[in-house]
């Protein structure tokens, strides 16, 4: 989505944000809280806002940092995210996040959120060894949710430009779980550039998960070359977008190692005005820094 569409559809009017000299944290008192969400489409069947809240930062045998900070503030943080008008919610199996975001969102309406998950079918990772069926995977999400339905449902972590072939079986139970309402898109997080080439020419793949910054950082491509890295994701992310995929944008701050407020503002918009990403995802971890990537972006929105 183009920066100057994000800007025609947006209703909300905000102050300039006031930034600390100490930390270079955007304020609270400068966001009015709650803000309406800005809806804009993510696929034919879903909706979604410009901002997620990702809840898998270093996340492993269902634990993140998100739950390893504690039970009580996670659901606060997810709380604020959601009147700050955040209303995507990245999870995954990998994260063990379901049961704190469903409690924040307890007695919101269903309509007026977005959950995506992720199957984890690698070995490792998980605290069992079996990988069962999408199906079976997926009614287990919905139980831990407490929902009749999930938005978006990925496959987790593809890594090269076999995954349609490996993962055929899973690709075909998905779409059955979408054909019979209980997710309402499906895709793949890709961890490869090759791997997205691929989800752009796969009519399957809704949505795609690509990791992109200005800065190369925790990319894909030449190891040795962040410039390469970036210019080479920019361009996959690019035939995604093109070819009519959903893309949901992860380490847009280089997954908190951007640690001046310049690099994270600069990360920020030149993830906007590349007009290929519809979502971008932050693992947050303190509710500070939730205010400042919505200040952020609101600066980037009109500037």
């Amino acid at each position: 989505m183009k920066r100057r569409d994000f800007l025609a559809l947006s209703t909300i009017a905000t102050g300039a944000a006031v930034l600390t000299p100490l930390t270079g944290v955007a304020q609270t008192a400068t966001l009015a809280v709650p803000r309406e969400p800005v809806w804009i489409p993510l696929t034919k069947d879903v909706k979604t806002t410009l901002i997620g809240f990702g809840t898998g930062m270093r996340g492993g045998d269902r634990r993140s940092d998100l739950v390893r900070g504690g039970y009580p503030k996670a659901v606060e943080m997810l709380r604020y995210a959601y009147d700050l008008g955040i209303r995507l919610f990245d999870c995954a199996d990998l994260y063990g996040t379901h049961d704190v975001v469903t409690e924040a969102l307890k007695g919101k309406p269903r309509d007026s959120y977005v959950l995506v998950s992720k199957i984890w079918p690698h070995r490792g990772g998980l605290p069992e060894t079996e990988r069962p069926d999408p199906e079976v995977t997926v009614k287990r999400f919905l139980r831990e949710c407490k929902t009749d339905y999930i938005d978006v449902m990925q496959i987790h972590c593809m890594l090269n430009n076999q995954w349609v072939q490996e993962h055929e079986t899973a690709m075909e139970s998905l779409a059955k779980l979408k054909k019979a309402g209980l997710i309402r898109a499906h895709g793949i997080s890709s961890h490869s550039n090759a791997a997205t080439e691929l989800a752009a020419e796969t009519e399957w793949c809704e949505v795609v998960h690509v990791r992109i910054n200005n800065e190369g950082m925790y990319m894909d491509g030449p190891q040795n070359d962040p410039a390469a890295r970036v210019a080479e994701t920019v361009r996959t992310t690019k035939k995604a977008h093109d070819a009519g995929k959903g893309v949901i944008a992860m380490k847009v701050v280089g997954q908190g190692d951007m640690k001046d407020l310049e690099m994270r503002k600069k990360s920020t918009k030149f993830v906007m005005d590349l007009g290929t990403v519809h979502v971008m995802l932050v693992g947050f971890t303190e509710k500070e820094q939730i205010t400042e990537f919505v200040a952020n972006v609101d600066a980037a929105t009109v500037s």
